[in-house]
Formats: C-alpha cells, structure tokens, sequence
C-alpha cells in the first residue's frame, strides 16, 4: 500500500514508500477479527550490530541484530535465550536488519511459539519462545473507561480520574491529582483545546481538578467565548492550554 513519496517534481518519479502487503493483510485480518492489532513482546531488547559493536566484543559478523537485553523472569529467558545472541532467523524468515526483526515480531500471531533461531558464539541454537500481548500504558488506561462517565463533552474527550492504582502507570507525575486524557471524541464540534491523549489535567482557570465529574462540572458552567486555561502534564512537564470555549 503506497504511503509516501519524495519527488522534486511532484511527479510520480522520485522515492516511493510503501508498507508490504502483508503488513498489511495482518492488520487488516485483525481488526476484522479482533477491532484492534495483537502486538507481542518476548521480554527481550534487540540491536542492531556495527562495525564498532562486533569488534569490541569479537562478534562472528559485523552486521545483523543483536539481543542485548533479556528481562528477568521473563519468556525469552525461560526459552534460554541469551544476551549476546546473534538472531539469524525468525519464524523461518531471515533477519538480516533491526526493522526485519521487529517485522517478525509485529507478523507473529499471538497464540503460537515464536521460532527464533540464533548464532551463540560459533554455535547455532533454535528457540521456541512463548509470546505475550504488548500493552502499552494508555492501552491499560482505556480499561478504565467508562463512556457515560469519562466523557467530557464540551471538551470533546474522554477522561478518568487519576486513582491509586492508575498512578502507578503514570509514575513519576509533577502533581499528584488531576484527571488523565485517554481519546478524542472526533464527532464532536468543540474548540482547539490542544490535548493530547495521554496529558495529565491538573487545574481548570487555577481551580485544581480531582475527577472527571468535576471537570465536566466546571466546564458545563462556562460561558461562550469564556477564556479556558488548562494546567497539564505531558512527557514530564507542565504546561498552559488556553483557549476559548465555543
């Protein structure tokens, strides 16, 4: 499927880019199948091998991919696979680039063993390694949605309130209360707030937020035209959104 392309001319010479039609097939089979694409992870890092890095630790090759993490406890350890192991193949398809690698894994269905052959030293090993759905934290925080309750229509979006145990995906947070922006409502006719889905909401016009409900509370009583100055977190960092309510 054509996605992009790079023309001087603005003809169809130049660089094209496309995603392979089996990217897309995958994607397209599970969303039919599931409404949202399946990704693994094997609890392993992987990099991509240069000169540099194979000279320094007497790699048999100075190009491929190289797992350089393997996190404890997890299904890439339990299948013995090591830091230091050079992967050849993957699910029977050769891996000669980080982006093949992470092709392998985005392809990988679910319910089955990933097939990872791998170069120990001088010796060749295949592992069979059990797969686990990635989810990321905002995937978690979509859980917590309740559409009658998170929705704060004036604002066009959907908002939870930042309890104990959703803290503890949202680490590290500036202040400690507000309430967390998981979607867009793209149906709804609202002004340009500038959120971003995953922004922390901390006060509303200098009024500290605790909740959705009071969020939706204090935005229902706004005015047309009323100027809105948002405090959020995004990345880390507090920030100002000002704009006005439709």
């Amino acid at each position: 499927m054509n996605t992009f392309i790079l023309s001087q001319s603005g003809g169809s010479e130049g660089l094209g880019f496309a995603i392979p039609a089996r990217i897309v097939n995958f994607v397209y089979r599970s969303l039919r199948k599931y409404g949202h694409v399946h990704r693994i992870e094997i609890g392993a890092v992987a990099q991509t091998i240069g000169p540099d890095l194979a000279e320094g630790l007497d790699l048999p090759q100075s190009w491929g991919v190289i797992i350089s993490d393997v996190v404890p406890g997890g299904p890439a350890e339990a299948a013995g696979l090591k830091i230091q192991d050079i992967v050849l193949a993957a699910d029977g398809r050769r891996v000669a680039t980080l982006s093949a690698f992470s092709a392998a894994l985005y392809l990988h269905p679910l319910d089955q063993l990933l097939k990872l052959e791998v170069l120990r030293g001088k010796e060749k090993k295949l592992l069979y390694i059990p797969a686990i759905e990635h989810r990321d934290r905002m995937d978690q925080l979509m859980d917590a949605v309740d559409p009658e309750k998170s929705l704060i229509p004036r604002l066009g979006i959907l908002a939870i309130d930042l309890t104990d145990p959703l803290r503890a995906m949202v680490p590290d947070l500036r202040v400690s209360s507000g309430v967390v922006v998981v979607g867009r409502a793209a149906d709804l006719i609202v002004p340009e707030t500038g959120l971003s889905t995953g922004d922390v909401i901390h006060s509303l016009n200098n009024t500290p937020i605790d909740s959705a409900e009071q969020l939706r509370g204090l935005v229902r009583q706004l005015k047309s035209s009323e100027p809105v100055v948002l405090q959020v977190e995004r990345a880390g960092q507090l920030q100002y959104l000002a704009f006005e309510m439709d």
